[in-house]
């Protein structure tokens, strides 16, 4: 891990590339937690993490559902690529003024058959399971996450606004 002061610079002058996980349980609801932290605090949030220099992409995954959902999964026997989407903030993890988070996000679905009992409370200190409307419906659901559900902001919706015609 970056010392605090480096990580703001990183923030501050580059981006971050981080995965977005839409966990469903066996009746296709989707979780979403209340998030503690910057950027996005106080929103309703599909859990995820940023992806570390040294970490191939299936080491993160484990990684990041391990510490977000309590539970490390494998990238290519329990997710599907639901798509590429980048998210922009205005704040960032630190509260400093004038520096925003810019993220490029690999969202991934996963279906868990057993919801677990508890859920880490590092970065959601509450969860809920919404169906994809409710969530669509929740004005304190975060755009971010609502973009799953809608195509807005993905780089598929991107690609297809510069097809001529």
């Amino acid at each position: 891990m970056l010392p605090y002061d480096r990580f703001l610079s990183l923030v501050q002058n580059g981006l971050l590339v981080a995965f977005d996980l839409i966990v469903r349980d066996p009746e296709g609801r989707v979780l979403v937690g209340l998030r503690n932290n910057r950027p996005a605090q106080g929103y309703w949030f599909v859990p995820g993490g940023i992806i570390r220099k040294t970490e191939n992409l299936p080491e993160a995954f484990q990684r990041v559902t391990r510490e977000e959902l309590g539970m490390p999964l494998e990238l290519k026997r329990d997710a599907w690529f639901h798509g590429l989407y980048e998210h922009i903030y205005e704040d960032n993890f630190a509260g400093e003024p004038e520096i925003g988070t810019h993220y490029i996000v690999l969202a991934y679905e996963i279906r868990l058959a057993v919801i677990p009992d508890i859920l880490p409370q590092e970065q959601h200190n509450e969860y809920r399971w919404l169906s994809p409307k409710e969530l669509v419906a929740d004005p304190k659901v975060h755009p971010n996450t609502k973009n799953y559900f809608n195509d807005t902001g993905s780089t598929m919706e991107y690609a297809r606004s510069l097809i001529p015609g």
